[in-house]
């Protein structure tokens, strides 16, 4: 016997994690063919579990991807963001030349500690 939707699993249409519109630049690093490649992407949308981000060049699925995120305000000092995965989904935008490359997390996402000489910390 079948278990109903919201019993055990999410169904096939729900998110495992929450997301958030974020839009922030992304630094993307990762293996194409025998040359490393750099693209900057922008972010769509963030969770704790993936990053979806617009790319102007299309990433193939299962790629393993290195990245970071620039949290950047007016006021204050850039955060920046580094993490790992592989690409899971890429969508072509269509006429606006862009791919959706749809990442997923190989681990938890963690800040870049900025330089400080030790007499400031």
């Amino acid at each position: 016997m079948r278990e109903p939707h919201g019993v055990g699993s999410p169904s096939p249409h729900e998110r495992r994690y929450r997301r958030f519109r974020l839009r922030y630049p992304v630094h993307l690093l990762f293996r194409s063919g025998e040359l490393i490649s750099e693209v900057g992407a922008i972010s769509r949308d963030v969770s704790i579990g993936g990053l979806l981000v617009e790319s102007p060049v299309q990433i193939p699925t299962r790629t393993a991807v290195n990245f970071i995120i620039s949290l950047r305000a007016r006021t204050l000092r850039a955060v920046e963001l580094v993490g790992e995965g592989r690409v899971v989904r890429v969508v072509d935008s269509g006429a606006q030349k862009e791919f959706a490359v749809a990442l997923e997390y190989k681990r938890p996402i963690t800040q870049i500690d900025p330089y400080l000489p030790a007499d400031l910390k």
